[in-house]
């Protein structure tokens, strides 16, 4: 039996996730038990087009916030906090800490792209 091993690992967005599950339909005619329950929660939560997704990405990759990775990036264009307190929330999963300056401009890059 073969042994797959995992090449590399890049975190995608819900609005990625859209796009590739909408090529698989397209694709392949219909979508596996799995690949549907994707397609549910996706409808469900309306994540971002992904050309505003990829616009908040580098908006936000270009702030250059120390510690905040391209991990962090994607959580907070999935979730998009309004104010800190919801970012906090977001962020606290993660072992980091960004300062209160930072989260600022993170919330009001967020609020103006969104």
């Amino acid at each position: 039996m073969s042994k797959p091993q995992v090449l590399s690992e890049k975190p995608v967005s819900l609005s990625q996730t859209n796009s590739e599950i909408s090529k698989i339909k397209k694709r392949d005619e219909g979508l596996n038990f799995r690949a549907q329950k994707v397609e549910e929660y996706l409808q469900q939560s309306k994540p971002l087009s992904t050309k505003k997704a990829d616009d908040l990405v580098k908006a936000l990759e270009k702030l250059d916030i120390p510690r905040l990775k391209e991990i962090h990036i994607i959580k907070i264009v999935d979730l998009l906090p309004q104010k800190i307190e919801d970012l906090k929330v977001i962020l606290q999963g993660y072992v980091q800490t960004i300062n209160a300056d930072n989260m600022k401009k993170i919330i009001e890059v967020v609020s103006k792209q969104a």
